[in-house]
């Protein structure tokens, strides 16, 4: 809850109120684990702080940690995307907890290693990751769009194909520009 921050104790009262009579969790979102199927996850840096995107030499490290990560636990990636404060992969996979424990890991270590690096134990680095069960094709559709545009939207970049730190560019290729071009508009 990045907003949680700005609140003012009221707020913060009533928030934590609501989230009870709601039965939601106090402080994590709850996971989902519907057996072999498409997710949206979604993992962001604690504050929204760009600890991914220090340098590009670990924005490098960091993608390649993740897809190797994911590929572990996952028949697919679909898409992905890694932003200075956030990340996005599109997977299919049969084990949910397998694939949030594995990220879980590799939060872990990129924590440990990080706050060493800067040398600032102690530090929180992540949030917590959430994934979005794929309903159907066209939630699929909408999903791998918004992880290709993503450094667009947040202004990293012109076209998807400009960000170095995503599979925009192998997509584009497998399925070519003008069926990239046509599935956007559509």
């Amino acid at each position: 809850m990045y907003r949680w921050r700005k609140m003012n104790d009221a707020e913060r009262a009533a928030e934590m109120k609501r989230r009870q009579v709601a039965r939601l969790p106090m402080h994590s979102p709850r996971h989902h684990d519907g057996g072999r199927r498409v997710y949206l996850i979604t993992a962001a840096c604690y504050e929204h702080r760009p600890h991914i995107g220090f340098s590009d030499q670990r924005m490098d490290a960091f993608s390649e940690l993740l897809k190797a990560g994911v590929t572990e636990c996952c028949e697919r990636i679909d898409a992905w995307v890694v932003l200075p404060n956030h990340y996005h992969v599109l997977v299919l996979t049969g084990s949910l907890p397998d694939l949030l424990k594995s990220l879980g890991k590799i939060h872990g270590r990129t924590s440990h290693a990080w706050n060493g690096e800067e040398d600032v134990r102690g530090r929180k680095v992540w949030f917590n990751a959430l994934e979005r069960p794929i309903q159907n094709d066209r939630h699929h559709v909408a999903a791998l769009q918004y992880i290709h545009h993503n450094p667009v939207k947040h202004g990293y970049a012109r076209k998807w194909t400009d960000w170095q730190w995503s599979g925009a560019a192998e997509y584009i290729e497998r399925i070519g520009r003008d069926e990239a071009e046509r599935r956007w508009r559509e």
